[in-house]
């Protein structure tokens, strides 16, 4: 039995874990993020920073919400299902680190993509915990009460992201 998640903005978050798009796909390949930091899982390359390590991070190519997002998201879905897709659709992380760039590919949650307010609220949150002005904790605590009762209005999304980021 499948369990319900919580989609809030660009994260998907349950009780055990916050990720930035979609949880571990089928090869435990997946971005988690928690209050010491940010990891990326990849079959062939994980890797793990500290917040305090970070300079940036952003997520670039996110689909907005709206009928072209959603008329894009139903035929990637259709083309995965029959088989002629390479894998789920993806937008791409951005990471600014003391060694340099590096990009990484999110598996997308929302097949219709994402609001703009969502999306802006969101990076915004992932910026502040990158200058440790916003603590990912309350966004775990909120998953451990709430993360089964399946995704929020899009009100209380917006304003969940806003009380996480402090905006």
């Amino acid at each position: 039995m499948e369990s319900a998640v919580a989609m809030v903005g660009l994260f998907w978050i349950t009780p055990e874990a916050t990720y930035l798009g979609s949880p571990p796909a089928a090869d435990g390949s997946c971005v988690r993020l928690s209050a010491a930091g940010l990891e990326v899982v990849d079959p062939e390359r994980s890797r793990t920073w500290a917040w305090d390590e970070l300079r940036a991070v952003a997520v670039e190519e996110v689909p907005r919400q709206g009928v072209a997002g959603r008329l894009s998201g139903m035929v990637e879905s259709l083309v995965m299902t029959l088989g002629g897709g390479e894998g789920p659709p993806t937008m791409t992380l951005r990471v600014e680190t003391r060694s340099g760039p590096e990009r990484v590919q999110v598996y997308l949650a929302a097949a219709g993509g994402y609001s703009a307010e969502e999306e802006e609220l969101s990076q915004a949150l992932l910026g502040r915990f990158v200058a440790g002005t916003a603590d990912l904790r309350a966004m775990e605590a909120w998953g451990r009460e709430h993360g089964l009762e399946g995704t929020p209005k899009a009100r209380v999304r917006e304003e969940l992201l806003h009380s996480w980021a402090q905006v």
